[in-house]
């Protein structure tokens, strides 16, 4: 009975602490960077589903599967929180000084300067989400 506890436990403590969980709940359409096996360019991929075997991805409108075997590392760019875009507005005000004659058509007093201008936010950078958990060595396994 208590080695049945003990196996249950254990099993439920690997299952949380499993990697590829993570990746199974991005959302998607999630911006990827997959690094492959013996590849120095990453992939870059949107976000389409995984299952145990595969990362299936979207790249240049085309739905890939990526074996999970050839995957050493994933990648994944956090969604950006707020509006894309950002307004700014800056007022300036000024006080008229008579000592020299004013302009004609103009009107003695304050003078005030508006102007808007609209920027895009940066995206977030990268975050890693999956790394391969990397082999036990043979003569460690049975300690």
């Amino acid at each position: 009975m208590r080695l049945l506890v003990f196996a249950l436990a254990a099993t439920m403590a690997f299952a949380a602490d499993n990697p590829w969980d993570k990746v199974r709940d991005l959302k998607s359409g999630t911006e990827l960077r997959i690094y492959k096996n013996h590849s120095r360019q990453p992939v870059l991929a949107a976000m389409d589903e995984a299952n145990d075997d595969n990362l299936i991805v979207v790249i240049k409108n085309e739905q890939v599967a990526i074996p999970r075997n050839d995957i050493d590392e994933i990648d994944y760019r956090p969604l950006r929180r707020g509006a894309k875009m950002v307004k700014e507005t800056r007022t300036t005000s000024t006080e008229a000084h008579g000592s020299a004659a004013p302009a004609p058509n103009t009107q003695p007093g304050p003078e005030s300067s508006s102007s808007t201008s609209f920027s895009s936010q940066p995206k977030p950078d990268f975050e890693t989400i999956y790394r391969r958990p990397s082999a036990v060595p043979a003569n460690q396994e049975k300690k």
